[in-house]
């Protein structure tokens, strides 16, 4: 029991040194792991993989889960056709230059060769997510990167599940024929969960507020559980399930994110530490270099063509490329899937195992801290002041048939300088209470907003989305937004048809009669 408190501690301290310094939590956590294991502190006895691998399984769910939850759909949806080249092309290009390298270079045989070079062509999702939210970058470059991270673990599991079977290794198109069956079936499912998912949490009022987190969590494993059912990728069902939930404006949606937020920690360090514990560090050092090596092949030669193959038929510039080149991060991810082949019993399949773990840890370690330094190098790093979305979480109000809209009001919104009747809310809602310096008021048309303000407003059902949007687009374009081709929370401009309507308006309204007086010749 003692030993598990003082874990708590040290990942919870490892939490904020990660955030603080920029490296992966990944690196921290595997070293508690360590620390406590094998020729570590406690000497810890742990080395039954196939429980480690049914833990990270369910881990790597949860921060699925959490990362779709993250993801928003106006910034994804761009990236989806670039995401899927990188998924599958990609993929593939990078199995086979690395496994060539390791054969070659390292003098592993070609099954193991084909098992590492399948192992690491996978991006870790828990390695993008805490790391690239945290460096200011075009959304292009974001959604790209964290939908691949979502999209290539089910082709990879795959390979590396074919590469480890006893016997013979199917054919390439049948090996292809899998993954794209698997990929559509998955995506299927996960899109039919999450839709029918954020039908019913938006419809059915749930007796406490504690509740909403939980449903949608469990919606999200759902997905992961139907889509494995149903012989197609559950990762990719999840991701997209999760994705869908997040886009939906459930009700109490601060309090859902934060919930999925603490869970997918709790899920990386259980995995992370879980890890550390299963390697023994004195088995490292014999494979370091071979590791080394193959990780250099990977860095430099197999991503780089796997972003630049993959991605030629989009029109994206270089400097974009050759980051997301750099960007290709592994974490836990690789390492859960090397333990693959050592529950088939696989001839040297702990070798593997030791190169893909090193592998990781070394150029993880080099890859996370340089990102922000790349982004600004290339000159494609954006600005981190240009954030301006509000937070808005919504309870719903079951037996009046309404919502009640709590919106906060960040730093660098637009809204600041705003008065309420310069809002326009759609007929049926209106701004009912403002707090402000911990003082709350019933606020007037003329009342001016100002950053740091929360807002309760009531809307009917009826026009709740209308709303939200309304509100949205002003934290975004200020009071003239929808009137001077000011972008909309969609992204779309509603701001010609408006000027034209208005302008159209003022030309037809009839010019006041002057005031009867003498009449005067020119």
């Amino acid at each position: 029991m003692l030993v598990c408190s003082l874990v708590l501690l040290v990942a919870v301290a490892a939490v904020r040194i990660s955030s603080r310094s920029g490296l992966p939590s990944l690196l921290l956590y595997l070293g508690i792991g360590i620390a406590i294991g094998q020729d570590g502190i406690f000497d810890v006895k742990f080395d039954n993989a196939e429980l480690t691998q049914v833990i990270g399984y369910a881990a790597l769910v949860v921060i699925l889960a959490e990362g779709g939850l993250g993801t928003k759909w106006k910034e994804i949806k761009p990236a989806l056709p670039a995401a899927a080249a990188l998924s599958i092309v990609g993929v593939a290009v990078s199995v086979g230059v690395t496994a060539a390298g390791a054969h070659y270079l390292v003098g592993l045989d070609w099954r193991q060769s084909l098992i590492i070079g399948a192992v690491v062509s996978s991006t870790d999702a828990a390695a993008v997510f805490s790391v690239l939210r945290k460096v200011p970058l075009p959304a292009r470059v974001t959604g790209i990167l964290e939908a691949e991270s979502g999209f290539n673990d089910a082709p990879v599991v795959i390979l590396v599940v074919a590469f480890s079977t006893r016997g013979p290794v199917d054919s390439w198109y049948v090996l292809v024929g899998e993954i794209a069956l698997e990929l559509a079936i998955g995506a299927a499912v996960g899109l039919a969960v999450g839709w029918l998912g954020s039908f019913g949490l938006r419809h059915v009022a749930l007796p406490a507020s504690g509740l909403y987190p939980i449903a949608v969590m469990a919606i999200a494993v759902s997905a992961y559980a139907a889509g494995a059912l149903a012989h197609g990728s559950g990762f990719l069902a999840v991701y997209l399930a999760a994705m869908i939930l997040g886009n939906a404006k459930l009700p109490h949606w601060p309090a859902t994110r934060g919930f999925a937020d603490g869970l997918g920690w709790i899920a990386q360090i259980g995995m992370f530490v879980l890890l550390g514990l299963l390697v023994t560090p004195h088995d490292l050092l014999d494979d370091f270099w071979p590791a080394v090596i193959v990780g250099l092949v990977l860095t430099v030669v197999a991503r780089p063509l796997e972003v630049f193959i993959s991605l030629a038929p989009f029109r994206l510039p270089w400097q974009e490329k050759t980051f997301m080149s750099w960007a290709g991060l592994r974490g836990a991810v690789p390492i859960i899937l090397a333990t693959i082949p050592m529950v088939s019993g696989v001839e040297g399949s702990t070798r593997v195992f030791n190169i893909v773990f090193v592998l990781v840890v070394v150029y993880t370690l080099i890859q996370g801290p340089t990102l922000p330094w790349m982004a600004k190098a290339l000159k494609i790093a954006d600005d981190p002041a240009e954030a301006t979305d509000l937070g808005i979480e919504s309870a719903p109000l079951e037996r009046l048939r309404g919502h009640l809209l709590s919106v906060a009001i960040p730093g660098k919104s637009k809204m600041h300088g705003v008065e309420i009747g310069e809002l326009r809310l759609p007929a049926g809602a209106a701004v009912t209470l403002v707090v402000r310096d911990h003082k709350s008021f019933v606020p007037a048309p003329s009342t001016i907003l100002r950053r740091g303000d929360e807002l309760l407003v009531v809307t009917t059902d009826p026009v709740r989305d209308a709303a939200e949007e309304r509100l949205r687009a002003v934290g975004e374009g200020g009071k003239l937004a929808g009137w001077l081709g000011t972008n909309g929370s969609d992204g779309s401009l509603a701001g010609p048809h408006v000027a034209h309507e208005v302008t159209h308006k003022l030309k037809t309204m009839k010019k006041p009669r002057k005031a009867d007086g003498p009449k005067t010749r020119r």
